[in-house]
């Protein structure tokens, strides 16, 4: 469980988050929606310590996290999965490679124990025999598959997924949607997806939280979301062609 409360954060004179609190469960998909500079990404940013709050507190599990040094910080970012907005994978590195940075850089695992763990991430996402190909050799639904092998290669207890359908076709980014939430179930992870797909909110949104003009103003679940009486989520939702239709047969 990842808690949050009072969260603010301001560049300069621009006010990017207000007073944002909530709570995403472990097991579920948790997701943060909005329209493009409403500040979801700067929230993300602020959960995962990339950027640092003016104000509010982050506990994983109980941890506190805003304000403790970084050796204990570092502890609580060894459970955390990142899977980045267009994969993010060393171009210079295999697939193999790739997954298996994360290990290289934070375990003592030996080399076999490593390469059974590639594999067995790589096969989860179906990508078997792909090891040694590069990501410019793959596609970009593979790379997101690859990204999220890595992501939880670490046995994440928390998987953050940036825009994780960004760049890829309607059919690709359904088995994306469906492949973060069969991880998150099996794995029992807290897992958090920033996105203003639509489509990732109907198949996979458990939990939403909307945010406009920094602020949190929507916290709920997908089934009431169409029956929100919330404006500014109801402008975001009815601008999209599906969630219109869905809401003229209903």
């Amino acid at each position: 469980m990842i808690e949050f409360s009072n969260i603010n954060k301001a560049f300069q004179e621009k006010v990017v988050l207000k007073n944002v609190s909530g709570i995403f469960t472990q097991g579920i998909c948790n997701l943060i929606i909005g329209a493009s500079g409403t500040g979801k990404s700067v929230l993300l940013k602020s959960l995962v310590g990339l950027i640092k709050p003016d104000s509010g507190s982050i506990k994983y599990d109980g941890r506190e996290f805003t304000n403790i040094d970084n050796h204990l910080k570092q502890d609580i970012r060894r459970d955390i999965g990142m899977l980045f907005q267009g994969g993010a994978l060393f171009d210079s590195k295999t697939v193999e490679q790739n997954v298996m940075f994360p290990l290289d850089m934070l375990t003592k695992m030996s080399k076999e124990e490593k390469y059974d763990r590639v594999n067995y991430c790589l096969q989860r996402v179906g990508l078997e025999n792909v090891n040694h190909l590069m990501p410019s050799q793959i596609s970009g639904g593979m790379q997101k598959r690859v990204g999220i092998a890595r992501a939880f290669a670490m046995n994440s207890k928390y998987l953050y997924c940036d825009e994780p359908n960004s760049g890829l076709d309607p059919q690709t980014s359904i088995r994306i949607d469906n492949l973060i939430k069969d991880i998150t179930h099996e794995f029992n992870i807290t897992t958090v997806v920033v996105t203003h797909d639509m489509n990732s909110v109907l198949e996979i949104g458990e939990h939403v939280i909307f945010m406009y003009k920094g602020e949190k103003v929507y916290d709920g679940t997908k089934a009431d979301i169409l029956d929100t009486d919330v404006t500014s989520l109801q402008d975001f939702l009815f601008a999209n062609k599906l969630i219109r239709e869905m809401k003229a047969h209903k």
